[in-house]
């Protein structure tokens, strides 16, 4: 398959099975419909799966609600509720557990400020533990997180302050929480991904730092992610596929022009589009004009969801009357 810029396990398995008609060997997928969420399970079960997808193995879970660029009372807490379930069984979770929440990005780049923002909303509870001097508590989870910011304010690896932190307070578990990329316009601030494979920090705007995973930590990271930006090489390629497929209405079927037309592969017309976009800087990200009612919802509802997941004493009341 040729290249096209998303971070989203689903996106891949979709060019897949536009190019083969057929899926993916070596992964499993799971789809569900709760009404407004749509919910998709990818699983990478082998290492032909993974080259393929150009992922790691293991699980990819993604919600796709269309109403989450202006979303109600209602719908924020029910997409909570269903990513809360999801991330448990990620974490798989029988008990309170100790827990860093990594707030990836920059606070001060909308589309990128969904990690800090998630991580100002969250019920932090390990000063707590050290002031009671308690080990373990039935209702809360021992929560603590960091927002580390980007190297270019740091100079520092997000992945080194984030080991030493790991290697400090020994947690269970880390969830990281970073802005990612799609290939659709349509699913920009409209889904959220969720992996038990880790992260790159970075990704969703093309800065690839050194991976968060349990490879590099020593214990299991939980990645959740929203694709907020869209690069402009992809939006240009489907903007072009839209144009084709209205031209091609109004031409006769099988005439010269409709089979050049029909003919004109993905792959040539996206490296075109990159050829054509390269001496105007074709590094563009592209994000809605509403990004900052929208990362402030989303943050809202991740933040909710980690919070009732990972604290077993609080729901979605709790945290809506207190934590906001």
């Amino acid at each position: 398959m040729f290249e096209v810029r998303t971070d989203l396990a689903l996106e891949v398995r979709e060019l897949y099975q536009e190019e083969k008609q057929q899926e993916i060997p070596g992964v499993a997928v799971e789809q569900e419909n709760t009404g407004d969420v749509n919910i998709t399970r990818v699983e990478i079960l082998d290492q032909h799966g993974a080259q393929v997808m150009g992922k790691v193995k293991g699980k990819y879970i993604t919600l796709e609600c269309v109403g989450l660029r202006r979303p109600n009372a209602d719908l924020k807490d029910e997409v909570s509720k269903l990513l809360a379930k999801e991330l448990k069984s990620l974490a798989e979770m029988n008990k309170p557990m100790k827990v860093l929440v990594v707030g990836l990005g920059n606070e001060h780049v909308t589309p990128d400020a969904l990690g800090p923002k998630v991580v100002s909303k969250l019920f932090v509870t390990r000063h707590l533990f050290q002031f009671y001097n308690k080990d373990s508590d039935e209702d809360l989870a021992e929560l603590s997180a960091i927002s580390p910011g980007v190297m270019g304010t740091t100079g520092i690896e997000t992945g080194e302050i984030i080991r030493g932190i790991v290697e400090n307070i020994k947690p269970h578990l880390v969830v990281a929480v970073d802005a990612l990329a799609s290939r659709k316009m349509e699913r920009v601030n409209t889904t959220i991904q969720l992996s038990n494979t880790g992260i790159n920090p970075g990704s969703g705007v093309g800065n690839k730092r050194k991976a968060l995973n349990e490879e590099t930590l020593g214990i299991p990271v939980i990645a959740v992610g929203v694709p907020t930006v869209v690069d402009a090489a992809t939006l240009t390629n489907d903007t072009i596929q839209l144009v084709i497929k209205a031209f091609s209405k109004q031409v006769k079927v099988g005439s010269q022009f409709y089979n050049m037309l029909n003919e004109l592969k993905n792959e040539e017309k996206y490296h075109m589009i990159k050829e054509v976009l390269e001496p105007y800087s074709a590094n563009v990200m592209v994000t809605p004009k509403e990004v900052d009612d929208i990362i402030l919802h989303l943050s809202h509802i991740i933040a909710n969801a980690i919070n009732i997941a990972l604290h077993p004493g609080i729901d979605l009341q709790d945290v809506n009357r207190y934590l906001h």
